[in-house]
């Protein structure tokens, strides 16, 4: 059952043109918030999707040590209407450099780390420029 809803996340997230999960999510965004997440490309991967905000964790605070970069979670919201699994606060996330996004602007002021349900980073998007 784990490896049928790991595959279905996979799919969500990998799958050409793929667009943000909504589990209900979005009712409560602001229209252009929405459309921004749901726009977010793989920078690896420009045809596959980042997520979208049931996937996203707010991370606000960057570490690089030996040459790596490190996101630590911020994220004090709720996770059950995300519909996203629990990562603690100060959990560190090493981003691989191909998933840094660098290419377009973040109305959310915050850093944002994008992750699977195994915690495989999709997207790291930095915070500031809207």
């Amino acid at each position: 059952m784990r490896r049928i809803i790991l595959c279905l996340g996979m799919m969500c997230c990998l799958g050409a043109g793929a667009h943000a999960r909504d589990l209900g999510q979005w009712g409560s965004v602001d229209p252009a918030l929405r459309e921004w997440y749901q726009a977010l490309m793989q920078p690896d991967v420009p045809t596959a999707s980042c997520c979208g905000e049931a996937d996203a964790y707010f991370a606000d605070e960057i570490r690089v040590r030996n040459g790596k970069t490190y996101a630590v979670i911020t994220d004090d919201r709720p996770d059950e209407p995300r519909g996203r699994p629990h990562v603690d606060n100060g959990t560190e996330i090493e981003i691989p450099n191909n998933k840094l996004k660098w290419d377009r602007g973040n109305p959310t002021g915050h850093g944002i780390v994008f992750l699977g349900h195994d915690r495989h980073v999709f997207c790291y998007v930095q915070p500031g420029g809207a």
